[in-house]
């Protein structure tokens, strides 16, 4: 049985996620699991949840808890991370605080932009003293990386070290899921090829039984039926021609188009919801307090209630705002509630399972460029299909992507190269470059208050970054 070590295991929401995929598994319920973070009081917690979750599926883990990295990673044979460096308060606070005063607002902030710059450089010195860990303690292990920014993290990995490293993310998956309820299809039966760059992959195929599926998504479009939530994605499908991975949330702050400060009718037009994501994080962290007591007292019965309760008053919440998206959250959540069919639909545990038992599989993983996207730069990280067998994660060649959708995502991976330039080197220099170079940014503020905005950004973060030079 293998050994799998979680790594920031005190986000006990999601490590309870994954080891609900992983337990669910037969040939893994004997699994070693070993969970690990820097915060005694969560990771008590998640080890409450684990003998919780592994009693109600009737598995028998080992389950390690330890604050002690190295006995977390010693002989490990995956390693899943699932860490926020300087966590919402105060680092992610500060990456909207301090932007939001120079007129700078973000929906997300934790992928590209000013936010995802300042996450990419706290979160990659991490992973890389976590990477020559396992180069001492689990060399042969495979690293599941989770952490966000995805594709900086990812590349700032394949530059650095030789740990055997896939990110996983679940937006190709999950926007299968919404096209497929938006078109009244069986998400199962839709046909897809993907590839592009974390958060910002495209369907380059998408089919129903042979049928291309993209006439339906336009006529959706001229029909004036998109939903609500997802305006952003539509507009840029009629506009590229191809339907891209990532949320209208996200995606709107990834381009210069969507977020003006001086034209709130974009705003308004393309429903997108600026500044949201720090209240979500507020809820979530009130709703985590709520389910403490319930893990304290080991009282499975009650914490599923507790969970229940909290599901149904988000879908009464959102279908209050929008009740197709309100549709298709009951709809997944009750699929990946289904007997037989019980996991998330994250890859973490599939590509385990497949390496474990050799049952191929295809899974979307972001690894290194080379040969995989011929207009991509050579080493960036890209967002392809793999396969996964007892050989492990093997990307597969895509080969040219359409020359528009190469030049967006390249503007994407200039700010992703310099920021792991800095990440690297340490020169300072090379930050504000980054900030320069971003779509949005650059679409608001003008250089001398990019600097100074990074400047500002640098020393509140204080000792969550490294001294640049």
């Amino acid at each position: 049985m293998p050994t799998i070590a979680f790594i920031g295991a005190g986000s006990t929401v999601f490590a309870r996620s994954l080891l609900g995929d992983i337990l669910s598994f037969p040939e893994l319920r004997g699994s070693t699991i070993r969970l690990f973070d820097i915060d005694p009081e969560r990771l008590r917690d998640s080890e409450r949840m684990a003998h919780l979750l592994a009693a109600s599926l009737d598995a028998r883990p080992r389950i390690e808890a330890t604050t002690t990295r190295e006995q977390a990673l010693d002989g490990a044979d995956y390693v899943i991370t699932m860490f926020q460096v300087g966590g919402y308060r105060p680092a992610t606070v500060t990456d909207f605080e301090i932007p939001r005063r120079y007129g700078l607002r973000q929906t997300i902030g934790d992928t590209l932009g000013i936010g995802g710059i300042m996450r990419g450089l706290r979160t990659i010195p991490v992973l890389l003293e976590l990477c020559r860990d396992m180069e001492r303690l689990c060399p042969e292990a495979t690293l599941l990386q989770y952490v966000n920014p995805m594709a900086m993290n990812c590349w700032a990995i394949s530059r650095a070290s030789r740990i055997n490293t896939v990110g996983l993310c679940h937006s190709v998956q999950h926007t299968v899921g919404e096209l497929a309820y938006d078109l009244g299809l069986p998400e199962e039966e839709i046909d897809y090829l993907c590839a592009g760059i974390n958060h910002m992959a495209f369907y380059l195929r998408f089919a129903h039984r042979g049928a291309d599926l993209y006439p339906r998504l336009r006529q959706l479009v001229e029909e004036n039926r998109v939903p609500a939530w997802n305006r952003v994605r539509y507009e840029l499908f009629r506009r590229l021609g191809y339907f891209v991975t990532e949320s209208s949330e996200h995606v709107s702050e990834y381009t210069p188009w969507f977020i003006k400060r001086d034209r709130p009718d974009l705003i308004e037009r393309f429903n997108i919801p600026l500044d949201e994501y720090p209240a979500r994080c507020e809820r979530q962290i009130a709703e985590w307090e709520g389910m403490r007591p319930l893990l304290e007292r080991g009282d499975a019965a009650a914490l599923a209630r507790y969970e229940r309760e909290i599901r149904e008053r988000r879908l009464a919440e959102i279908a209050a705002r929008d009740a197709h998206l309100a549709g298709y959250l009951r709809q997944r959540w009750a699929r990946e509630s289904q007997e037989g069919a019980a996991r998330s639909g994250e890859y973490g545990s599939l590509i385990i399972h497949s390496i474990e038992t050799g049952q191929p599989r295809v899974i979307y993983g972001n690894v290194a460029n080379h040969g995989l996207i011929d207009n991509l730069p050579p080493g960036c990280c890209v967002e392809v299909p793999c396969l996964v067998d007892r050989n492990g994660v093997q990307p597969t060649r895509v080969g040219a992507l359409p020359p528009h959708l190469a030049a967006l995502m390249q503007t994407n991976i200039n700010v992703q190269a310099l920021t792991v330039e800095a990440a690297l080197t340490g020169k300072r220099e090379h930050i504000y470059h980054a900030a320069m170079l971003d779509p949005h940014t650059a679409a608001e503020l003008d250089l001398e208050q990019i600097w100074a905005l990074v400047d500002e950004l640098i020393a509140a973060h204080g000792d969550w970054l490294p001294a640049y030079a």
